[in-house]
């Protein structure tokens, strides 16, 4: 008998539609896998009795040949996303109980396509992480280990919940938030494919907010066809979200298998990084070939900002995260620590509500922004992070379709080995993926082949504003080239 945990999502879609199963039957599957993978810590809020009511919707519909696009899918959302009647908490003590009244968009317009809610994933705290162990509910254990080693890995971050469900077959895909690489970082960790639309392609309504403008909602599954699905239904114009551009979502699926001869890849020498592994070097060399064989160019380019680009986003994005999150002060919704005036109430209710790593971004973000340091800081990085822009523009402009560069310096590392003694150590995770985040481009990680240990690794391709389709099509080049990864189940 079939695992129905282990269907891709198009092959789940395609199944359902011809009445193969049920949706209840590929809900309970999935439901069953969650249980037995708590050891994970990916779902933070479980969702069995929603879901199989939604499953039940979706088998009726099915029933009537009314199913939408998504129809019966289960899914997980990271705990970022609000959800109407379902507790989110952005993975942080300060928004406990917190359970909105409301649905965001992003999540709208899956449900209105037919999906099942599964659960909330785990998350690092407000996003703020690259590893998944900021989070106020504990960190999420990767699904993959190194070989003939029982060690727990981090999954990346901070969407890390979502990529490890998906991975370990908890759900059939999963949506995330990148802000300087936490769905890329996370699925190049966990050996599959995640998805950063450009800036303004999903809205951002009903997403607990980090840095407004560079937050970007999108896709987590196991192949670049699944993610280009559900990209096609959370995408869209909201009228709710300034920022949300009012363009015709395209059918991105039919862009999987598109012929990419004659496509100009650009190779940026500026990521070939002192101290860089060989065999992240020699995975890269290998996914320009792969192209090459497909009828694409590779070009050399130069990105000359990108050793700007870490310092200059580890400054704005605390920046805009210091103001977004001056709104959770005990006073009008979340936790509330007592104290003896207001102003001692709100000192109490941050420091209690707040992780370490949330108020050490808090804290540099309030520095820049403060008198005497706004225009040595925040103005000069913003000021960066247009050359930034500038340099991918150029290349474009040159004729340049993509850009081809590793996904992350390294493979997943253990839990407890990053960052405990040196914050930046962390950050630097970040190295190949901010530039994207600060010039508001697509990008999308690929697994592309195993490390000396038996952990994946991923190449990351960057492509121009609302592009997404092209990237889709050379991302289906390399996965044909590459070949699927799955983790061997120890949990």
């Amino acid at each position: 008998m079939i695992d129905l945990s282990s269907l891709t999502l198009a092959q789940a879609r395609d199944a359902l539609r011809r009445r193969a199963f049920s949706a209840t039957e590929l809900t309970d599957a999935h439901l069953a896998a969650i249980e037995q993978a708590r050891a994970l810590n990916a779902i933070v809020e479980e969702t069995p009795e929603r879901a199989r009511a939604m499953a039940q919707e979706s088998d009726a519909r099915l029933a009537r040949g009314e199913g939408g696009p998504l129809e019966g899918l289960p899914l997980g959302i990271k705990d970022l996303f609000c959800t109407a009647g379902v507790r989110t908490t952005a993975c942080s003590h300060i928004l406990d109980d917190f359970v909105p009244a409301y649905e965001s968009t992003v999540t709208a317009n899956l449900w209105r396509d037919g999906a099942v809610l599964l659960g909330k994933t785990n998350n690092d705290e407000f996003a703020m992480g690259s590893s998944n162990e900021t989070s106020h509910f504990g960190p999420v254990i990767s699904p993959w280990r190194r070989r003939g080693s029982e060690q727990g890995l981090v999954p990346g971050g901070s969407s890390g919940g979502s990529a490890a469900a998906v991975a370990a077959g908890l759900c059939i895909g999963s949506t995330g938030t990148d802000t300087g690489g936490s769905i890329r970082q996370p699925a190049a960790f966990c050996g599959i494919v995640g998805l950063k639309p450009t800036y303004g392609r999903c809205s951002r309504w009903g997403i607990v907010a980090f840095a407004s403008s560079l937050d970007q909602a999108g896709p987590f599954a196991r192949t670049v066809r699944d993610c280009a699905i559900l990209l096609r239904s959370m995408a869209g114009h909201d009228a709710k979200d300034t920022t949300c551009v009012d363009l015709a979502v395209p059918d991105y699926e039919k862009a999987v298998g598109a012929s990419i001869k004659g496509m100009r890849i650009g190779i940026p020498k500026e990521y070939r990084m002192p101290g860089m592994a060989a065999e992240i070097e020699a995975l890269w060399e290998c996914g320009a070939q792969w192209l090459r064989d497909a009828g694409a160019e590779t070009v050399e380019i130069s990105l000359p900002m990108t050793k700007y680009a870490l310092p200059a986003y580890y400054i704005v994005a605390p920046a805009e995260a210091s103001s977004n999150l001056a709104r959770y002060d005990g006073v009008r919704y979340g936790l509330r620590v007592s104290g003896r005036d207001v102003i001692d109430m709100y000192e109490q209710t941050r420091a209690k509500g707040f992780g370490k790593e949330v108020r050490r971004r808090i804290m540099i973000g309030t520095y820049v922004l403060s008198a005497g340091y706004y225009d040595a800081y925040y103005l000069r990085a913003q000021k960066v992070r247009t050359l930034i822009k500038r340099d991918f523009e150029q290349c474009f402009a040159d004729g340049i379709d993509a850009i081809l560069t590793p996904t992350t310096p390294s493979a997943a590392f253990a839990i407890g080995e990053k960052g405990r003694a040196d914050p930046i150590e962390m950050y630097l995770n970040d190295v190949f993926t901010v530039t994207v985040n600060m010039a508001g481009l697509p990008g999308i990680s690929v697994p592309s082949g195993l490390d000396s240990q038996g952990l994946p690794l991923g190449l990351q391709l960057i492509g121009r504003p609302f592009d997404e389709e092209t990237l889709f099509a050379l991302g289906a080049v390399i996965e044909r080239a590459a070949g699927s990864f799955t983790p061997e189940k120890w949990w």
